[in-house]
């Protein structure tokens, strides 16, 4: 457990600089449809710290595929819903997502993991059926 550990730590510190990039894709996002114009220095600091925090689990928590005695779709879910939380969370603390939108957040959460996620597993899932035929062809 404490190589997971260690492993979640390093690639969370690995791409926490990305915490805020993010942040500031976020705020003009936020300015281009009107609901942001200025910041305080507490919102901006708030925003760095909490954008580098979500970074930083957002990159960490994919340790769970290594763990071989994890079925992949199973890591698949446990991501999903480390995720959820990192992001639902600091989007509800920095005022990025009303409360009456949750709904809304987690549809788009969901549809984008899945379609993420199959994206990446269903290639690698062919790649290795054809390796796996061409091994049992030259037994």
């Amino acid at each position: 457990m404490k190589k997971f550990i260690k492993e979640f730590c390093v690639r969370g510190m690995m791409f926490a600089w990305g915490g805020p990039v993010i942040m500031a894709v976020v705020w003009l996002c936020l300015k281009a449809s009107g609901v942001l114009s200025e910041l305080s220095v507490g919102q901006a600091a708030l925003g760095i710290f909490s954008t580098t925090l979500m970074a930083f689990v957002a990159a960490g928590i994919s340790v769970v595929y290594q763990m071989e005695n994890l079925p992949k779709p199973f890591a698949g879910l446990i991501q999903a819903s480390v995720l959820y939380i990192d992001y639902l969370g600091i989007y509800l603390l920095n005022g990025w997502v009303p409360v009456n939108k949750i709904g809304v957040f987690t549809l788009i959460f969901v549809g984008g993991f899945v379609l993420i996620w199959s994206s990446i597993y269903i290639p690698i899932r062919v790649k290795v059926a054809k390796m796996n035929k061409m091994m049992r062809r030259q037994e």
